[in-house]
């Protein structure tokens, strides 16, 4: 993309509203726009982000053997007041009543619509095991909206729910999506910590949450800091071997690591002081196993092999989408501006014209852009008629990891500049080294 047929409408000053550092840095590189509380359209850089990011949580899902669908945000009533959650659940849901005066709502959630397509369609535990998910805007009308994406009350969430025969069978399904969480995040750059938490309204008696860990998160956290050790890599898993998906998660939550809802000062103290830790975390993720809450109630049932009829156990797993964002860049970031890891960047490098109108320049840059093109990589060139400065410090915002700065000087030595945008370093090398480097870069992310 030439960045002068591109919409980035940046900002120079700080936004007075903007509170936390990924709010301040998504309203000044144009990824969002507020248009009501907790409400925003997302701009051509933001939505190119949340498309990276939710194509990573398709492929680790789907590589863990879910299955993807789509749910409609708009909810009858009539399922919730059969689980029993239709009152239950607050002042957060939004009601809506259509013109034939059927009362609707906006969905926070989908325990109630899945399982009622469940109970549709399947019959028999030869059926069994079943995991659906879908990536889907949510409406949760919070009291205080704040933070940005990180608060808001219209959101993009990945919510998966799986069916099965009994409980072992479920919680096998239980590790398998914590371990696709943890590489996951790991894709994305973030280190999130799985920490035993409360279920609060989807019930349930076993959950963790994914933390990763931030001055601004909103939850006390609990931790032995030798758990942010902990990486999954590029290990090979098998998502249909129980005891290894389970020995993963047995990993990485034998370590202390909860949030204040579920602290034990006795456990804690057992770490020895150097390890033991304390701090705030972002919520980025959550898995619940809740067996027969949501299918008792409404009739999830299979037919056994001795023809009688059980309740399905299941559960929850959500993933907050947009939310991850604002997370990815509280986790990553400077004074200058954002630090995309290379997994969800928008654009895989930056492309400075150091003098515009340069027959020399302007070729090498072309040459360039399309050489990064042509290996499948998405360049930004900034061909602005603009000073230095100006360039180097939008790239800085908007946090491209990679930078290739071609000016006349430079090239009458038959060289460019590579820069990492995460620790500044730079290296001189010819065009064609700089395109063979970053493709090089790309090639296992």
């Amino acid at each position: 993309m030439r960045l002068t047929r591109y919409f980035l409408p940046v900002l120079k000053e700080n936004p007075a509203e903007a509170q936390i550092v990924s709010h301040r840095y998504m309203l000044r590189a144009g990824m969002i726009k507020q248009q009501a509380a907790g409400i925003y359209s997302w701009l051509p850089l933001g939505f190119k982000v949340l498309r990276r990011v939710e194509q990573i949580v398709h492929e680790e899902q789907q590589r863990a053997g879910h299955i993807p669908l789509l749910m409609p945000t708009l909810q009858t009533a009539d399922l919730w007041r059969e689980s029993g959650r239709y009152d239950d659940y607050g002042e957060e849901m939004l009601r809506i009543t259509d013109r034939q005066k059927r009362e609707l709502l906006y969905g926070p959630t989908n325990e109630e619509m899945i399982t009622d397509i469940f109970r549709s369609h399947v019959n028999s535990y030869k059926d069994l095991p079943l995991t659906l998910y879908h990536i889907q805007w949510k409406f949760r009308d919070e009291m205080r909206p704040r933070f940005g994406v990180m608060r808001g009350r219209e959101f993009l969430m990945k919510d998966g729910y799986n069916f099965d025969v009994d409980k072992e069978q479920a919680i096998h399904a239980y590790n398998r999506h914590m371990v696709s969480y943890l590489r996951t995040y790991e894709r994305m750059g973030l280190t999130a910590i799985p920490m035993r938490a409360a279920s609060g309204p989807i019930g349930g008696d076993n959950t963790h949450e994914f933390l990763v860990l931030a001055s601004t998160g909103e939850s006390e956290v609990f931790y032995d800091s030798a758990v942010t050790d902990l990486e999954l890599g590029s290990r090979s898993v098998n998502y249909d071997d129980p005891a290894q998906v389970a020995a993963i998660c047995q990993e990485f939550t034998t370590l202390y690591a909860r949030t204040d809802e579920t602290h034990d000062s006795a456990l804690f103290d057992q770490i020895p002081e150097e390890r033991r830790k304390v701090g705030r975390g972002i919520e980025v993720g959550q898995i619940f196993y809740f067996g027969t809450k949501y299918s008792e109630p409404m009739g999830a049932t299979v037919t056994m092999p001795d023809g009688s009829k059980v309740p399905v156990h299941m559960g929850s797993h959500g993933i907050g989408v947009s939310r991850l964002l604002g997370a990815i860049i509280e986790a990553s970031h400077d004074d200058k501006g954002i630090i995309w890891p290379e997994g969800v960047t928008p654009f895989h490098a930056a492309i400075v014209n150091l003098k515009q109108g340069d027959t020399d320049a302007d070729a090498a840059c072309e040459a360039i852009y399309q050489g990064l093109r042509s290996r499948g990589l998405d360049p930004l060139y900034d061909d602005r008629d603009a000073r230095a400065g100006e360039k180097f410090a939008t790239t800085d915002l908007i946090g491209l990891p990679w930078r290739i700065t071609v000016g006349p000087r430079g090239l009458k030595n038959g060289v460019v500049e590579l820069t990492s945008r995460r620790t500044g370093e730079s290296e001189e090398m010819s065009p064609e080294a700089a395109i063979a480097r970053v493709t090089e870069i790309y090639a296992g992310v």
